[in-house]
């Protein structure tokens, strides 16, 4: 995108950062696994001590734009470790695939990560989409209703395993027969849950009943203006007050200082991948038409603002290649202080 003008200061806005985990062969410069997971970390520690809320992570379990046998690390391992190397930051799942977990269990899993990492924990869920990992690791790959069915049952039983004892549910899908779910969360309160997905009739739906936060609109302004309008009208039938919900979007973006071309920019970044691959990577497994941008901070900042004016207040951030330079990181920075 095109720069003109540094946007106003804006009030409210959070930012997160994705940390490298492998599943776009964003690790693949380190040839040992051990100092590949210590470079994950060592970026969320880097977050930890910047200006960033949070620190997320894929639920993936293979590689994009194509499988390989490169290292992904799995997340909810992975989040476990992140909350115990930092002090600050939140972690989370953007987003956690209901299919790959009993949604008991995840709920139990949750509350225990909530609790080692003193309530910095962020439970993301979403109705899992990647067909290949579905079948390579065994499970049932069902048409879009039953998973969205499967996946509306399963918002329901973690929120009340969360906020309530004795839970007694039976459904299509899932079955519970008063699982004892103790400690529920860290000082007195539980994780939150934020859900992925901006489909009207479902997924919305479960965000304005259940969810705290919701991630939607590819970091497309007008995207996010309709699904956030959507959202405002599910939330009035069910009593729900809009503005309790956290509305973030995620983009990919490499901040670079405006006297440098792209090319020489992410030179350190891009290891042996050319400026192409780079670009592919950076928004491999998401739709074809997210973005990317190569650009200033002040381009960064425009963009979202743009955002921000469409309704978003949190914005989680891909940067490829921070696993072998945190310059960028900390760049980011400049466009964090501007709201």
């Amino acid at each position: 995108m095109t720069a003109t003008t540094t946007p106003p200061h804006t009030t409210g806005v959070r930012f997160g950062v994705f940390a490298p985990q492998g599943w776009r062969l964003d690790l693949t410069e380190i040839d040992d696994p051990v100092g590949q997971f210590e470079a994950m970390s060592a970026v969320a520690r880097a977050a930890d001590s910047a200006h960033w809320d949070s620190v997320w992570l894929f639920d993936h379990l293979h590689t994009v734009p194509r499988v390989t046998r490169e290292s992904t690390f799995e997340s909810w391992i992975t989040t476990a470790a992140l909350l115990r190397d930092t002090e600050n930051v939140h972690i989370g799942q953007m987003v956690t695939c209901n299919g790959y977990r009993n949604p008991a269990l995840l709920a139990k899993m949750a509350s225990t990560a909530h609790v080692a990492g003193q309530g910095r924990l962020y439970t993301g869920l979403g109705a899992g989409w990647f067909e290949h990992e579905w079948r390579a690791y065994g499970y049932r790959w069902a048409p879009v209703p039953e998973r969205m069915a499967a996946f509306s049952e399963a918002v329901e039983l973690v929120h009340r395993l969360w906020t309530e004892d004795d839970v007694v549910f039976s459904g299509r899908h899932y079955r519970a027969d008063r699982p004892v779910n103790e400690p529920k969360g860290a000082h007195g309160g539980r994780p939150p849950l934020w859900i992925g997905g901006a489909g009207e009739q479902v997924t919305l739906r479960l965000v304005a009943r259940y969810a705290d936060a919701c991630n939607l609109g590819r970091g497309d302004p007008d995207i996010v203006r309709h699904k956030l309008a959507v959202l405002r009208r599910h939330c009035d039938r069910v009593g729900r007050d809009f503005d309790t919900i956290t509305k973030s979007t995620s983009i990919s973006a490499f901040p670079i200082d405006d006297r440098t071309d792209a090319e020489r920019a992410t030179k350190k970044a891009r290891g042996r991948l050319g400026l192409e691959q780079f670009r592919e990577n950076a928004i491999a497994g998401s739709p074809p038409d997210t973005r990317f941008t190569i650009g200033t901070t002040t381009a960064i900042a425009n963009w979202v603002e743009q955002l921000l004016e469409a309704g978003i207040d949190y914005v989680i951030v891909y940067i490829p290649g921070v696993a072998y330079d945190h310059e960028p990181l900390h760049r980011f920075a400049d466009v964090i202080g501007r709201f």
